[in-house]
């Protein structure tokens, strides 16, 4: 008498399907090194302007950020400009400042009501700061994912 098993393919199916299971995605973390000065694209960007993430482009042979027109939506939107006071380039009280000063504008900006996003600044490198470049872009984005328009209030 033959055997019949009910279950003889539903272990190796059920193993198989584990393989295709998509885990969650992780909430990207973006800091002041994520982008810089030196990025390509990113000095065409002015305040109000959303911006891709640095991709790599074979054409370009470098990273390199471009337009996106907010109500397309976009990875990051610039919210202000702060302006470095001159002197040496001192990479700890640049970043410091950076931070301090991006963050009092985007508590102005958003207060409590923040909406899941987040901010970072884009800071001048020691070869920026050399040629004059004292400007920090102030950048907000949604770790858990791309602005669906403008979210500068008001």
């Amino acid at each position: 008498m033959a055997v019949t098993r009910r279950w003889g393919l539903l272990p190796a199916v059920a193993a198989l399907g584990t393989l295709f299971v998509v885990p969650p995605a992780q909430a990207t973390v973006k800091t002041e090194t994520f982008i810089t000065a030196e990025t390509t694209g990113i000095l065409l960007i002015e305040a109000g302007e959303c911006f891709s993430d640095p991709a790599y482009s074979v054409r370009a042979g470098e990273r390199l950020v471009l337009y996106t027109p907010c109500a397309r939506g976009a990875d990051n939107q610039a919210y202000g400009f702060t302006h470095v006071p001159d002197g040496p380039y001192d990479r700890m009280k640049l970043t410091a400042f950076a931070w301090r000063s991006c963050g009092e504008r985007f508590a102005s900006l958003w207060g409590e009501r923040r909406d899941g996003l987040a901010h970072y600044p884009i800071m001048p490198t020691p070869e920026t700061w050399a040629d004059g470049d004292r400007d920090v872009m102030c950048a907000v984005y949604r770790p858990e994912g791309r602005l669906e328009g403008s979210v500068l209030p008001g």
